[in-house]
């Protein structure tokens, strides 16, 4: 009888052990798996930040060289308005020094902020859009000197939401396309609005565009990459709110000041 459960306690134990094995095992494949995931996800997110730094790069050197062509013009311009004057050719002169200024206001709204990437993606953005014979309006009331979001995630979330706004004006039947960029803040919020008057998106839509996977060729223009844009926002303490109505749609952007990825 002793013999007996001797052996019945060996084979409990080694039910036990076998067990525990198992169990030990399952532990180490999920916590392999986890670190497997965190891995894709940190690897996605540097392949994203690196392009995203190379598009700022270029944004960078595309404005680096406007302004070296803007101060190499600027003698042109003045010795064309002197010939004007000098033959009192005065209504001329007026016509050439307001395109003269348009352009000039153009490239000086977009680097007003304390961040050159923004100021270089604003300024790659105008000349897009001025390229398709749109009129891109920038307003910039802040310096976002202590925005806590990374400015290539930002350039990332502004970049995405233009693109979106010229791709709708591309497929609308507008005369006149246009695109205001609005930047200003209040005490606790950076805003940021993005406004075209590009078509409608049906109200059944509006929400849907910011869930991952969605998309419809009817909504193609408006919807392309909002959902990477509500991600990042959510990661850092950010909202996107959409009002779109028949001749504008403004999507308004509200991003905290203290609240970086859930910090304080």
């Amino acid at each position: 009888m002793c013999y007996d459960a001797i052996i019945d306690t060996r084979r409990e134990a080694n039910v036990g052990d076998k067990t525990f094995n198992i169990l030990l095992l399952v532990i180490l494949v999920v916590i392999l798996l986890g670190c497997i995931v965190i891995l894709v996800r940190s690897y996605i997110r540097l392949l994203n930040r690196t392009e995203s730094l190379k598009e700022s790069i270029n944004n960078l050197s595309a404005l680096n060289d406007k302004l070296r062509m803007d101060r190499h013009d600027y003698l042109n311009h003045m010795q064309i308005v002197y010939g004007l004057m000098e033959l009192e050719e005065y209504e001329e002169m007026n016509e050439y020094l307001r395109q003269v200024y348009k352009e000039l206001l153009k490239t000086g709204k977009a680097i007003k902020t304390s961040k050159p990437a923004i100021n270089a993606l604003l300024a790659a953005k105008s000349a897009e859009a001025d390229a398709k014979g749109m009129e891109f309006l920038i307003e910039v009331k802040s310096d976002l000197k202590h925005l806590m979001i990374e400015d290539w995630e930002l350039c990332k979330v502004l970049s995405n939401l233009i693109d979106n706004a010229v791709r709708a004006l591309e497929e609308s039947g507008q005369e006149k396309k246009k695109i205001r960029v609005d930047i200003t803040e209040t005490p606790e919020k950076y805003v940021f609005y993005i406004e075209d008057n590009g078509p409608q998106i049906p109200e059944d839509l509006q929400e849907k565009i910011f869930k991952k996977g969605f998309s419809t060729k009817k909504e193609e223009g408006h919807g392309m990459g909002l959902a990477i844009v509500s991600e990042i926002l959510g990661e850092n303490g950010g909202t996107i709110d959409l009002k779109s109505e028949e001749k504008e749609t403004v999507f308004t952007v509200e991003i905290n000041k203290h609240n970086r990825k859930g910090g304080g």
